[in-house]
């Protein structure tokens, strides 16, 4: 497939705008974590499975409730047996007020931070699907509107910043009112137990789904980040994994997964996502096809893996200034428009 040309110049990249295929990118709790390595704006840690009790102080409803716990047990396997048990009804709903409150009262540092690149990096021919309740890919998407078209953004799990009218399928933030019916929003579920999380059942959440399982099936590039979905939810990844399809058939795609573990581990974890070596695993957001092509992945992609064209490298600023960061992305947006 090579044009026979030495590279493909960042020149030919700002101005390439050819790929209608989407990027998709997927997000865990790995993601808010690096987006927020020092807590939110005032000072609030994002929770890990692993550290969930401890960060959001639910010991107190546990101990009113007379219900077991040891440091580091994983917080989805204990709500899991706790919503599965009839007579513990009162400690779930007390479980669910507290999780709901915290990741209400969390909110975005003003400094630039991942979620702010992440978005500015794709366009609206792309996709963000969360499994993250708290609400900072909603606040960075806010902010930065009024610079780019920005992606379209679905929450898995739910999102302490959304709520619906199924009706009419409109969605906003919670106390919201749908611009049709004028009827009160609901707020999204957050909760699921993870052995059965019947995603079909609720109505704004098979919606979601729906929406990400469409796009990735005509995805050219999926960035998983910060996600170990595979061990912790298999209804997702099963369902994830018929809209991609089987990788024989994805010969041309490629994957990307950001995390800290090990690469070795990472590819064969997403072993069904990818098709023979078509993959690339790194540590930091900073060296994702996201942040190096930023609003161009999937023509950069294209130009390396399919044209063999030599690329160099178009990276988001490194500052934490929003407004460095949103201005650098004007002459990318100028020709998007054109």
């Amino acid at each position: 497939m090579s044009t026979g040309k030495e590279s493909y110049t960042l020149s030919e990249e700002i101005k390439d705008t050819s790929m209608g295929k989407p990027h998709v990118v997927i997000l865990g709790a790995g993601a808010s974590i690096a987006a927020t390595p020092m807590g939110d704006r005032n000072g609030k840690k994002l929770p890990s499975m692993a550290n969930f009790v401890e960060i959001l102080n639910l010991q107190p409803i546990f101990n009113t409730f007379g219900i077991s716990y040891q440091r580091g047990n994983n917080f989805e396997t204990l709500y899991a047996s706790i919503a599965n048990d009839p007579d513990a009804k009162d400690a779930a709903q007390a479980i669910e007020k507290s999780v709901e409150d915290y990741f209400r009262s969390l909110c975005l540092p003003e400094e630039a931070n991942v979620y702010d690149r992440l978005v500015l990096s794709l366009r609206s021919k792309d996709l963000i699907a969360t499994f993250n309740w708290d609400p900072f890919l909603y606040m960075a998407c806010y902010r930065n509107r009024h610079v780019a078209n920005l992606p379209n953004v679905v929450y898995l799990h739910g999102n302490v910043a959304t709520a619906y009218c199924l009706e009419h399928k409109k969605k906003s933030v919670p106390g919201a009112h749908c611009s049709v019916c004028q009827k009160p929003l609901t707020a999204s579920k957050l909760l699921f137990p993870i052995n059965k999380k019947d995603y079909v059942s609720d109505p704004y959440i098979n919606a979601e789904w729906n929406a990400l399982q469409s796009f990735l099936k005509s995805a050219y590039l999926i960035t998983i980040f910060g996600y170990g979905a595979p061990s912790s939810d298999l209804e997702a990844v099963d369902l994830m994994k018929k809209a991609w399809g089987h990788t024989y058939d994805r010969a041309l795609e490629q994957t990307e997964i950001i995390d800290i573990r090990d690469s070795d581990e990472l590819a064969d974890l997403w072993s069904p996502f990818i098709h023979s070596h078509h993959y690339d695993v790194c540590a930091d957001f900073d060296e994702s096809w996201l942040a190096k092509h930023p609003r161009r992945t999937c023509e950069a992609a294209w130009q390396q893996y399919m044209e063999c064209q030599f690329l160099n490298q178009n990276p988001l600023p490194k500052t934490d200034d929003l407004e460095i960061l949103q201005k650098w992305v004007h002459e990318l947006v100028e020709h998007e428009n054109e």
